[in-house]
């Protein structure tokens, strides 16, 4: 589903792109003179429209744009790959950091490049996850804006201005956040500029944070505190600040500085950035009027709600999806339904990604004790679907799928209509196991409708796919799926957990009780009596699952190095005739290769990257690369 493209990014063009505002369809911005976009409401605001589809790291930490058959300026990554077909960039980068954290493994194909980052991790010619040349093109067509618009006598243009900025800052940290310090230029370089300007040296990871800092604090005061769906407002940049802070305290407080500050902090930084996370986050509780989503009593239905239902009291940024792609005339698609959902669908297989079991076990009973599995005593017995996971966290049910979860459609087999059945094989009354791909037993088949495509591809799978984010009436049977789903930049939530996690960090441990409480509460788990690192991050884990949270984390916590360097478990069910309940196996390195996975010490930061390096003689490369 991917090829490569040369194309060259720092080609400066009014942008046709996907955008959050209808008015995209209606004027072609690269059609006006200058003197007429800038002092136009209506023409600023779509070329506004037009920056905000630049910014696609907002949305997963996808670094391209699905914009083209052909490709188009940020169609394409640094390494050259482009998304195609029925994969929208937008859930392009979400998918990568599945796939390399610990969190699920990519089922289908044997995508060389993926395989190689996660057994031996990122090399000195990059990642997919690169954001570099494609936010330098974003940040000269952001400057840009910031300049021409202030020249514009347009009353609310201090506003417009403001959204650019959080837009200039949400680049920015995505870039710290992958590389540490880099240039910092926040003004259109001419193109007969000195050598200065165009050969930038790299700012320290300290100024860069300061600068998302200092701005994400002046735009809170310009923005209002509403505004259309989509748009950047005064919560939204408060969020920004609180995760940025939050990075740059944990970065400061268990990373070490080098190369002179191009990457790290000086000693004693942690504090004052873990307040500013307080502070911030604080404020978005204190004021922001928003809530953790309860609007069902029924408490897996009403996590899943947070993600399906628009404008909920949890959302404080979103990216709306429109339902079309550019084969209905449109420009912003979503095909995370097409790609997580069970059969039946388009491509015949669905679940894209299987959590693997480690990660499943991390959500806890009801009562709040462990829900890790007693390997020798569950395969002692045989277990029905409910006996095997009853007490189970609610989120769990809301967050992956497995053997017996209801989905309309699903050809469930051993299970009953509308039951996804993963069974994989059956033992036949006499205790002969029956597991050939067109074998059968007593008239039922023995590998259920769900793996059929894995056993044809000699694919193990864990015995989980993703529920998070799947709207139950999408239509699945399109090719290019197009989801009206909004994906979640900001929530409610995440703002909880990053208070708790400063507070904690700060030694307020009740505030940060408190806060983690209030999570558990609404997925409805027993509390805690006492809060730690652990447990923060655990509920971090649990409530943020798949929302392109914990890679990241793991990075900036710097235990990646530990956690991600492994072997991964699954599941399999066996149905037995006699009983009609299942037998369960485990997996043991699921992934099925020869190498461990690992994540090397170098990988806390990305590198730079050869070519660059060699075109800017300014540009000091990061270590180990």
């Amino acid at each position: 589903m991917k090829s490569k493209f040369n194309i060259a990014i720092a080609a400066i063009a009014a942008l046709t792109m996907s955008s959050c505002y209808k008015v995209m369809d209606q004027v072609p911005t690269d059609r006006y003179t200058d003197a007429v976009v800038w002092n136009d409401p209506v023409l600023l605001d779509a070329h506004l429209a037009e920056l905000y589809a630049c910014v696609p790291v907002m949305i997963q930490d996808a670094t391209t744009l699905m914009n083209s058959w052909s490709g188009a300026p940020m169609n394409v990554d640094d390494n050259g790959w482009t998304a195609t077909m029925g994969f929208s960039a937008q859930m392009e980068g979400t998918v990568r950091t599945n796939e390399i954290t610990d969190e699920a493994k990519y089922n289908f194909g044997a995508q060389a490049h993926l395989l190689d980052l996660k057994e031996n991790g990122i090399q000195a010619n990059g990642t997919e996850l690169q954001w570099w040349g494609n936010a330098y093109y974003t940040i000269r067509n952001l400057n840009n804006f910031i300049e021409r618009a202030g020249e514009s006598s347009i009353s609310n243009v201090e506003e417009r201005i403001g959204e650019a900025r959080f837009l200039r800052a949400f680049c920015y940290f995505a870039m710290v956040k992958r590389y540490g310090g880099v240039p910092l230029i926040t003004k259109v370089i001419p193109i007969d500029g000195d050598s200065s300007m165009l050969f930038p040296k790299r700012n320290t990871e300290k100024e860069i944070y300061d600068f998302i800092l200092s701005e994400t604090d002046d735009i809170s005061k310009i923005l209002p505190g509403a505004a259309e769906a989509g748009r950047a407002n005064k919560w939204a940049a408060l969020a920004l600040r609180g995760r940025a802070a939050l990075y740059a305290a944990s970065i400061a407080r268990f990373g070490t500085q080098q190369l002179n500050g191009l990457l790290g902090f000086p000693g004693g930084d942690d504090v004052s950035y873990y307040q500013v996370a307080y502070n911030a986050n604080k404020e978005i509780i204190d004021g922001g009027g928003f809530a953790l989503y309860n609007g069902d009593a029924d408490k897996v239905q009403n996590f899943k709600n947070i993600f399906l239902k628009k404008g909920n009291s949890e959302a404080i940024m979103v990216k709306q999806h429109s339902g079309k792609g550019f084969m209905d005339g449109g420009s912003n698609r979503w095909s995370w339904d097409m790609v997580e959902c069970p059969r039946p669908n388009v491509w015949g297989v669905g679940n894209y990604h299987g959590p693997y079991l480690d990660f499943v076990e991390e959500f806890e009973l009801t009562n709040g004790s462990s829900g890790v599995i007693d390997r020798t005593y569950t395969k002692s017995r045989l277990w029905t679907m409910d006996e095997l996971w009853s007490d189970r966290d609610p989120r769990f049910f809301a967050t992956v799928w497995t053997n017996g979860t209801s989905w309309a459609g699903a050809l469930g087999g051993t299970l009953g209509a509308d039951k996804i059945d993963m069974h994989n094989g059956i033992m036949s009354r006499d205790g002969q196991l029956i597991d050939g791909r067109y074998d059968s037993y007593e008239g039922i088949s023995a590998v259920g409708d769900q793996l059929v495509r894995f056993k044809e591809g000699n694919v193990t799978n864990t015995g989980f796919g993703l529920m998070k984010y799947l709207d139950p009436t999408a239509n699945n049977f399109n090719w290019f799926c197009e989801s009206t789903t909004d994906y979640l930049i900001f929530r409610y939530g995440e703002i909880l957990l990053n208070y708790a996690e400063a507070a904690f960090e700060l030694g307020k441990d009740g505030d940060a009780l408190i806060a983690v409480n209030q999570i558990r509460e609404r997925a409805g788990i027993a509390g805690l009596g006492s809060v730690s690192r652990e447990k923060i991050r655990h509920e971090r884990k649990v409530e943020l699952a798949f929302e392109n949270h914990r890679y990241w984390d793991l990075r900036r916590w710097r235990t990646a190095v530990t956690a991600l360097t492994r072997t991964y478990t699954g599941i399999r069910y066996i149905y037995d005739a006699a009983s009609g309940k299942y037998r369960v196996d485990f997996i043991d390195n699921i992934d099925g290769r020869p190498k461990t996975p690992t994540f090397p010490e170098k990988n806390y930061y990305f590198p730079i990257g050869q070519g660059r390096v060699a075109a800017n003689p300014n540009l000091v490369e990061n270590p180990g690369y």
